[in-house]
């Protein structure tokens, strides 16, 4: 892809010119996309600290609580890969215009709301938005960028996007210690407001020129699907694993699914190319977003329970003492010292590196001295490193699979992996955490479902509980430290082979030539 010089009206970006000149503004353009997608990732973690006031405020009982969180979270993944391909079809500016006013309007709705079912509803609507911002800013920023700049830029789209998980809890604690609760959403307004005058004016317009008609029976499956499969996910530690309902939403999102690959297979303008996953490079490089999310994810949540229950920080605190951990992603991407590592070492050795220094950096952590702060900051300093040189390895690794033209369902791809590997972390992981906790519990003590109501029964027992739960959170972290080691090294080997087999045959049939002109 390339792009004409903008004049006052946006100018379009044509596939087919061979010799592109720089899309001007770019860098600001990409502080747009950043902004918006810093936006899109916080609301997956701000509203945790406010839980105690909606459930007073709003009258909530658990499920309603859950649903407020994770109602987010569902639509956004279920929507993902419709979302890039309505971005590449229908123009990725246009998308990302569309996904600023849906989410202006969703946090508009969740700001006001005066009942959990409308906070809920409006929480759906902003999924909506979330997941057309999530796709057209990776998509945008691919086509304003050359291959000379895109790893950097790619970079800083990643670190945006640690940095808004990180600082969920801290902003949103913050925001309820000055201001009614609803300001949590209502701070988005202007945001979002400056996003959308700043896209009108600077974002040039790029669209997939062979994208087709709108496949209809391709959204439809792959929402139910991915759809189902996240749920099954989300709900597996609460209502058993081995529930009716857990498993027949997850047997029916695989059916889905199954039905969504056949589907694409046959229908003249698939919405995602299965031609795609015969690229071993693309194979590799989604099989590295699963297994590298999963660790990194699930650790992190464990994380920051390690931080709140046992060091018995609040929410927003914990959060505020994890900043180093986003703060350094972004002071390492934005200064070009990442790219450069990258570029140095090369993808699959960078994802390796990234995902050891992560590793080392959860164990130093888990199992480095407990006093103070010290041993907590050099340990989440060397998690930052790891992370800046790997999340912008293994997302680029994604997108320079497919043609550029197919940005949108790339980033598509990219985002629904991210998420179902970070459902499966969580849920995975904090399954290890319930489980070795329960297996530590005083037998008086052993039906309790969670810490606070173990602790809460526990009478003159409680030390006895907290270093059952500490216990627990040091064997969740371990094995979280070893599946992100083990999956960033699967990941690189993945990514290494399909580099070495693309290679092997590109120079067979230059061989071959060179053999028969002798």
């Amino acid at each position: 892809m390339s792009a004409e010089p903008m004049s006052a009206d946006p100018a379009t970006v044509h596939a087919d010119r061979a010799t592109p000149a720089p899309v001007p503004h770019r860098w600001l353009i990409l502080a747009v996309l950043c902004l918006a997608q810093l936006v899109v990732v916080l609301d997956n973690t701000v509203l945790t600290v406010a839980v105690p006031v909606l459930t007073v405020e709003l009258d909530a009982g658990t499920t309603d609580v859950q649903w407020m969180i994770n109602a987010y979270a569902l639509v956004l993944s279920g929507l993902l890969l419709s979302a890039g391909s309505a971005a590449d079809r229908y123009g990725r500016r246009r998308m990302l215009l569309v996904g600023l006013a849906l989410f202006g309007l969703g946090s508009t709705a969740a700001g006001l709301a005066r009942t959990a079912e409308q906070l809920i509803a409006a929480r759906a609507g902003m999924g909506v938005g979330g997941a057309l911002l999530a796709t057209a800013t990776l998509a945008v920023a691919m086509q304003v960028f050359d291959a000379a700049e895109r790893s950097r830029a790619i970079g800083v789209w990643a670190a945006t996007s640690a940095l808004g998980f990180a600082a969920g809890p801290p902003i949103g604690g913050f925001v309820l210690a000055h201001l009614p609760w609803g300001a949590i959403f209502l701070l988005n307004v202007p945001v979002v407001l400056v996003c959308l005058l700043a896209a009108r004016a600077l974002v040039p317009e790029s669209r997939d020129p062979a994208g087709g008609p709108l496949d209809l029976g391709g959204v439809a499956l792959s929402t139910g699907g991915l759809t189902a499969v996240v749920w099954a996910i989300i709900s597996g530690p609460e209502r058993g694993w081995a529930s009716v309902a857990v498993l027949g939403a997850g047997a029916a999102g695989v059916l889905l699914l199954a039905a969504f690959v056949g589907w694409e297979r046959r229908v003249a303008h698939p919405m995602l190319d299965m031609r795609f996953f015969r690229d071993r490079r693309f194979v590799g490089a989604v099989c590295g977003v699963v297994l590298i999310t999963f660790g990194a994810t699930g650790a992190l949540f464990l994380l920051t329970q390690h931080l709140q229950f046992v060091r018995g920080y609040p929410a927003w605190e914990a959060g505020l003492r994890m900043a180093p951990f986003a703060l350094s992603i972004v002071v390492l991407t934005a200064g070009g010292a990442a790219a450069s590592v990258v570029r140095r070492l090369g993808r699959p050795a960078a994802i390796a590196v990234g995902m050891t220094l992560l590793a080392g950096g959860l164990a130093l952590v888990t199992h480095g001295p407990a006093d103070g702060y010290g041993t907590l900051l050099a340990g989440l300093l060397v998690m930052g490193a790891g992370c800046a040189l790997a999340n912008p390895a293994i997302v680029e690794a994604v997108m320079s699979a497919i043609p550029t033209d197919k940005a949108g369902a790339g980033a598509g791809v990219d985002g629904t992996m991210t998420e179902v590997g970070s459902s499966l972390g969580v849920a995975v992981l904090g399954a290890v955490l319930n489980a070795r906790f329960g297996a530590l519990l005083p037998a008086a003590l052993a039906g309790a479902g969670s810490f606070p109501a173990a602790l809460a029964a526990a009478g003159p027992d409680r030390e006895v509980v907290t270093a059952a739960f500490a216990e627990a959170l040091r064997a969740g972290q371990t094995v979280g430290a070893v599946a992100v080691l083990v999956g960033g090294l699967v990941a690189a080997a993945l990514l290494h082979r399909a580099d070495r087999l693309s290679a092997r045959d590109r120079s067979a049939p230059a061989a071959r030539a060179d053999r028969l002109s002798s």
